[in-house]
């Protein structure tokens, strides 16, 4: 395929320039991992080149500005350019930040010719830009990249001609370049002569690519980039808009034409530019910044603000506001020039963004007035052992931050609306109080968890002694602390998670002892009381060594009936605030699979047996 390449000489220079404000015309040296990776013109006029040291380079040159390797920066600077070669031509492909491709074909049919349509590219660039910049024309994008080095056009059926005489290090693969010299090998037409099977079984299938490219063969077509969508929302006027009543009206039906696309790309506004043009061909502009999300009425507002200080403005006199239009609207746009996801500000419980929201937080605000800050609560995970303890209640409106650092427990299914712990609220999917019978008992039935508690990277042990495990875990447990030093792991652990330092940025680690996924579909607010019995009906007891002295057969919750245990997993132990008796808590915690398909979560504290959760 004839192609057409664009190429920014010394792209990371100017990327810098553009960005950071480093003159380009100084001697300007990028580094990566203590190597030059580019330079200036003047840099290399005093003799610095890629590939060279930092100490080596600055003794050559020892005025060289230094400047870090970014690949970010150079994408971000380059994208005006491939704007600016969208706006002549389509199909624009980025190879590099620095060089985009584009099939020539369409250019020179509608421009008049190859070499007519690199010249309007280039000045265009040039122009809109202020980058200077070089193109290339072959067949296939690899010639093309070559042929802009020096802005040649290569003929039709050229390129193998071309190419010939280009040596090895033109592929761009040091490492086989300095093998094939060794062997001898030393321009492109040495190394394309040679049989294609043999190069395949020597250098493998990058030097069979390398010798494609080498013969003049392209190996893959051009991967066109997508044009990024115009959001912006335009409206024309037959008769001019000089009332501020008529644009105030015309400006909500355009504000709320601007919502709806951006809803459709699943995004949403944080600045406004809004753009006029009069009957005189006078042209406004002005741009509003807003902290959070611009609404369809906030747009309306902000416009209609702008109308207003646009058609009420003075006449130009000393001492007056802004000049006002010599004559009425006749087209009017609105550019959002700036945009985030919507997903990361999803509300949950009322839909989008928006004016549902708003709704929400005022009722529920009225409903604090009237009955105090503490009665509309929102829950906040946090890190913790227990799925009790992960959660935290906070009031409606207050800073949702956990009560403790570290990562909370991995959830597999959404939080039901109010957080996985609710105080006398119903929970789909569950009970939360004391009062709600289960089968056998005060406790309600569940389902087996799925995928069953086990968690990767720790040392496996036997879950029980005749009895399979919870489903999914095919007779052992993975745990954390589950071990004979899982009490000191638990104890060590409190306090090292408790005082870590939280960074923005950094994945918190899990807490020693917490417990594997999934969490609890159903946490209970207050644990039920509960007997375990082995097959002898006699109780399961659990020693200071975290021994059972038999396999747990039936579960009683309360006064229910006996309910069988088909599985079961554990124990975790935990033993925290051991340095503070009157806040020392140790316990052991267990997973069983009921023969009705219930599983719950037990704990032993004291030699008590207690319900603390229910898994969905």
């Amino acid at each position: 395929m004839r192609t057409l390449l664009l190429w920014c000489p010394d792209w990371p220079v100017l990327a810098a320039e553009i960005v950071e404000g480093v003159p380009a015309t100084d001697p300007v040296a990028v580094l990566h991992a203590n190597r030059v990776v580019a330079c200036s013109e003047r840099a290399r006029a005093e003799g610095v080149r890629r590939g060279l040291r930092r100490r080596e380079a600055q003794g050559r040159c020892p005025q060289l500005t230094v400047v870090d390797h970014d690949p970010g920066r150079d994408a971000r600077a380059f994208e005006p350019v491939v704007a600016a070669v969208e706006e002549l031509v389509a199909g624009v492909e980025v190879v590099r930040p620095g060089s985009c491709a584009v099939a020539a074909r369409g250019p020179a049919r509608y421009l008049g010719g190859e070499e007519v349509a690199a010249e309007r590219i280039v000045e265009h660039v040039a122009q809109t830009c202020a980058v200077e910049s070089q193109v290339g024309i072959a067949d296939g994008v690899f010639a093309a990249g070559l042929a802009a080095r020096s802005g040649r056009v290569v003929p039709p059926g050229g390129t193998p001609e071309f190419l010939a005489a280009l040596p090895v290090e033109a592929l761009g693969r040091p490492a086989l370049a300095d093998l094939l010299r060794r062997l001898g090998v030393r321009t492109l037409a040495d190394f394309a002569a040679l049989p294609a099977g043999d190069v395949l079984a020597r250098f493998g299938f990058d030097g069979a690519l390398a010798h494609r490219l080498a013969a003049g063969r392209d190996h893959r077509p051009l991967a066109v980039r997508q044009p990024p969508v115009d959001l912006a929302v335009t409206a024309g006027y037959d008769e001019p808009l000089d009332r501020v009543d008529a644009a105030a009206f015309a400006a909500r039906a355009l504000a709320e034409q601007l919502h709806d696309r951006l809803a459709g790309h699943g995004l949403a506004c944080t600045r406004l530019g809004i753009e006029a043009v009069t009957a005189h061909g006078q042209e406004l502009h002005r741009v509003w910044r807003h902290d959070g999300l611009l609404t369809a009425a906030a747009i309306a507002d902000r416009v209609r603000w702008q109308l207003d200080g646009w058609l009420s403005g003075s006449n130009g006199r000393a001492g007056g506001r802004a000049a006002r239009p010599t004559a009425g609207i006749i087209r009017l746009r609105l550019v959002p020039d700036g945009v985030i996801a919507q997903a990361g500000l999803q509300p949950g419980l009322w839909g989008e963004a928006g004016e549902e929201r708003e709704r929400a937080h005022r009722a529920l605000s009225r409903v604090q007035g009237i009955l105090g800050p503490e009665a509309v609560v929102t829950a906040v995970l946090g890190g913790g052992r227990s799925p009790a303890d992960q959660v935290r209640l906070v009031p409606w409106g207050d800073e949702r931050l956990p009560a403790r650092p570290g990562q909370p427990m991995s959830l597999t299914g959404p939080v039901p609306p109010g957080g996985p712990v609710s105080s006398g609220v119903p929970v789909p999917g569950g009970p939360v109080s004391s009062g709600v019978p289960v089968p056998g008992g005060p406790v309600s039935s569940g389902v087996p968890v799925p995928g069953g508690p086990v968690s990767s990277g720790v040392p496996d042990r036997p879950a029980s002694s005749g009895r399979p495990a919870l489903p999914g875990q095919s007779g052992s447990l993975a745990q954390s602390g589950a071990s004979g030093q899982g009490a000191q792991a638990g104890r060590g652990g409190s306090g090292r998670a408790a005082r870590s330092p939280r960074s923005a940025g950094r994945v918190e680690p899990p807490w020693p002892g917490q417990l594997p996924p999934p969490a609890p579909a159903v946490v209970l607010p207050q644990p039920l009381a509960a007997t375990v019995h082995d097959d002898a009906g006699e109780p399961v007891v659990v020693s200071a060594r975290l021994q059972l002295n038999a396999a747990p057969a039936r579960l009683i919750v309360g006064t229910g009936r006996p309910a069988e245990i088909v599985g079961w997993a554990g124990p975790w132990p935990v033993d925290e605030r051991w340095w503070a008796p009157a806040e020392a808590r140790r316990r052991a915690r267990f997973q069983v699979c009921l023969a009705d398909g219930a599983a719950l979560l037990l704990a032993v504290e004291a030699g008590q047996w207690l319900v603390e959760a229910i898994y969905d």
